[in-house]
C-alpha cells in the first residue's frame, strides 16, 4: 500500500525525521490560508498524488505571492497529471500540500529498500540526489552507496555514519545526518514498510538537513497490525480493479491485455501469463483465487475480472490439490448464469475431483470451452478473444 507524501512526512516526524512545515488543502482558497499558516515569503504547492517524477509533469509549484497560490492550485485541482509511472491515464489531483520554501544548498538520494535475495534491508543512497536518479544510477553506478542491515542486531550508529561519510557530508552536519538515517531505518522497521524513500534529503544554506520529498510503501499482509497506516489508504489512487478484488480477498494486479484470466495459485498464474503471451495473446489481469476456492469466491473472481471492460475472454485454469475441481467447476457455471456473462469463457481442470468438475461443466447446458492442457487452453483463450 502507498500513501501521499504528507502523509509520510507525518510518519516519518514522528521518528524524529526532520521536515518542512506544511499543510493540507482542499481548495484554492484553503491552500492561501495554509500558507499564512506557515508565515515566510516563498511557498510549495505540491499535487498530492501517488506518483513519483510530480515536478516534470507540472505537480509541483514554487510561489512567493497569494495570487500564485491561488492560480497554481487552480491548475492543480481537478487534474489528471500523468508522469511515467502513472501511464496515459494519470492520477486525479484532489488534495494540495502547501509547503515552506527551503533554500537548498545540496541534494541527496536516499532510499530503504528489502533485499528479498539477503532478506535485509539495504540503505541506498547518493550524493547525486534529486529528480535524474534513475538516470544517474543507471550511467553512474559508482555513485551509488548500499549498505546492508542485519535483522539481528539492527542498524547501527556506525552503519549510518558509514553512509554519511561515503556522501562526502560536512563534519558539522554529521550528526544531523546519523539521526535522519536512523529515524528512516527506525519508521522502515516500526511500520512495516517495504520502502521509505526520501529525494532529495537536502541540505540547506543554514546548514539544516531536511526531508524535502518522501515516498513510502507498506506491506498490505501487516497492515492488520499497523491500524494506523491502514487508514492512510487513498482508494481513489488505485486501480479500481485491483480495489474490488482486494477487498474481497482476491490477490489481483490489473494487466492491459484483453484476456482475463483465473487461476490457483501465484506460480501455475505466472505460467498462465506467459502462455497467454506465448500463444499471442495479451493478459488483463494476474487473478489467484487461492487455496480451497468455494464456488462464492469462484463467482468473485468472476466479477472483478469483468470490471476490466477490455476482456474479450476469459481463461479458468485450475490445477485442484487442496482446491477440488467440482467446487470450481459449480462457482463457474453459477457465476455464468448469475453475472449472464456473453463472453467467451475457456475452463481447464486438472486433479482433484476433475471427473465431476468436468461433468458438472458439461452438463449445464452452457457454452463453455474445455481445454485439456494449459497451452490447448491459452490458444483457445486467444483464439477467442481475437473473434469478440
Amino acid at each position: 500500500m502507498d500513501i501521499h507524501e504528507y502523509q509520510a512526512k507525518e510518519q516519518l516526524a514522528k521518528f524524529g525525521v526532520p521536515v518542512p512545515r506544511g499543510g493540507l488543502a482542499y481548495s484554492p482558497e484553503q491552500g492561501v490560508y495554509r500558507a499564512h499558516e506557515i508565515g515566510g515569503s516563498m511557498w510549495v504547492v505540491k499535487a498530492q498524488i501517488h506518483s513519483g517524477a510530480r515536478g516534470k509533469a507540472g505537480g509541483i509549484k514554487l510561489c512567493r505571492t497569494d495570487e500564485e497560490i491561488e492560480d497554481a492550485s487552480e491548475a492543480l485541482f481537478g487534474k489528471r497529471l500523468v508522469t511515467h509511472q502513472t501511464g496515459p491515464q494519470g492520477k486525479l489531483v484532489s488534495r494540495l500540500y502547501i509547503e515552506e520554501g527551503t533554500d537548498i544548498d545540496r541534494e541527496i538520494y536516499l532510499s530503504f529498500v528489502m533485499d528479498r535475495a539477503s532478506e535485509r534491508i539495504v540503505v541506498v543512497a547518493s550524493a547525486a540526489g534529486g529528480m535524474d536518479i534513475e538516470e544517474i544510477s543507471a550511467q553512474q553506478p559508482e555513485t551509488i552507496i548500499k549498505v546492508s542491515v542485519d535483522p539481528a542486531v539492527g542498524m547501527q550508529g556506525f552503519q549510518a555514519r558509514e553512509v554519511t561519510f561515503g556522501l562526502g557530508v560536512e563534519p558539522e552536519l554529521v550528526s544531523k545526518f546519523e539521526r535522519t538515517i536512523l529515524g528512516c531505518y527506525r519508521a522502515f522497521r516500526d511500520l512495516d514498510a517495504t520502502l521509505v524513500e526520501i529525494n532529495p534529503l537536502v541540505v540547506t544554506k543554514q546548514k539544516g538537513v531536511v526531508c524535502l520529498d518522501a515516498k513510502m510503501s507498506f506491506d498490505d499482509n501487516a497492515l492488520f497490525r499497523r491500524p494506523q497506516i491502514a487508514e492512510l489508504r487513498d482508494k481513489s489512487q488505485e486501480d479500481p480493479r485491483e480495489t474490488y478484488a482486494n477487498d474481497r480477498g482476491l490477490s489481483y494486479v490489473g494487466l492491459d491485455g484483453d484476456i482475463g484470466c483465473i487461476v490457483n495459485g501465484a506460480g501455475l498464474a505466472m505460467a498462465t501469463l506467459d502462455m497467454i503471451k506465448l500463444s499471442g495473446g495479451e493478459p488483463a489481469n494476474f487473478l489467484d483465487i487461492g487455496g480451497g476456492a468455494s464456488p462464492e469466491r469462484v463467482t468473485k473472481s468472476f466479477r472483478a475480472v469483468l470490471k476490466d471492460k477490455n476482456v474479450k475472454s476469459i481463461m479458468v485454469n485450475v490445477f485442484a490439490g487442496i482446491n477440488r475441481c467440482d467446487w470450481v467447476a459449480k462457482g463457474v457455471v453459477d457465476a455464468i448464469k448469475e453475472l449472464d456473462i456473453k463472453l467467451p469463457v475457456i475452463v481447464r481442470l486438472a486433479g482433484t475431483n476433475v471427473e465431476e468438475g468436468r461433468r458438472i461443466i458439461d452438463s449445464s447446458g452452457l457454452t463453455v470451452i474445455s481445454a485439456e492442457t494449459l497451452a490447448d487452453a491459452a490458444e483457445k483463450a486467444v483464439a477467442a478473444a481475437k473473434q469478440s
